[in-house]
């Protein structure tokens, strides 16, 4: 069955996380422009908007960088649906209470909250965790999502950061002034490390993590 327009940008966005990429890092990795994947370009002109399709070409450049196989492809398509922006959340002692779930163990009642799950944008990346410096908080092989261009960063949030020097670190923010960022890690094994800001080249706040 031939895929939609909706499954063949999902498909392209779903590659993009997979590689730990935005749609714009996908597209300068295969060599084409920057703005290829953008939302903007997805749709042209006209009420009702009139969509416009990746071409064969970008498709092909995307796979060949990722070795991704056409297989590979049409699964991110097809296992793309929709997702809910909200799950329920409910407070751990709440949830030892009767009345909050049914036989099968899925939210029933009232008292439920709602939690904001991470919408997918271009400024979203994911990244595998290498390394011990995090745990127990992150393991080897925990996946984290992050948003590379949260503006507020404060003492106390869990980011990742991008140095001018090519270093990727997965830390905790220990102190922050107008000219460094002082990073901790949860092992007390390692010290905390203080980065000059005009050595990072982007500070993203850690959103989710699968483990």
């Amino acid at each position: 069955m031939p895929l939609s327009h909706a499954q063949l940008w999902k498909a392209i966005d779903g590659l993009a996380r997979r590689e730990g990429l935005s749609a714009s890092g996908l597209a300068r990795r295969a060599g084409l422009d920057a703005t290829s994947f953008n939302p903007s370009k997805r749709f042209g002109p006209g009420e009702p908007p009139r969509p416009r399709w990746p071409s064969t070409e970008s498709l092909t450049r995307i796979l060949e960088a990722t070795g991704a196989t056409l297989g590979d492809f049409a699964a991110l398509a097809q296992d793309a649906p929709d997702r809910p922006s909200t799950v329920p959340m409910l407070g751990l002692a709440q949830a030892g209470q009767d009345g909050f779930f049914d036989d099968a163990g899925l939210p029933v009642g009232d008292g439920w909250e709602q939690t904001e799950l991470p919408r997918p944008r271009d400024t979203l990346l994911s990244l595998r965790i290498n390394g011990d410096s995090m745990v127990p908080l992150y393991r080897e092989g925990d996946r984290v999502i992050v948003d590379r261009e949260a503006s507020d960063v404060r003492k106390g949030d869990r980011v990742v950061v991008r140095t001018t020097g090519g270093e990727t670190l997965a830390k905790e923010v220990d102190r922050l002034t107008t000219e460094t960022v002082t990073l901790a890690s949860i092992n007390p094994a390692y010290e905390p490390r203080t980065v000059e800001r005009r050595d990072i080249q982007w500070m993203g706040r850690i959103l989710w993590v699968s483990q």
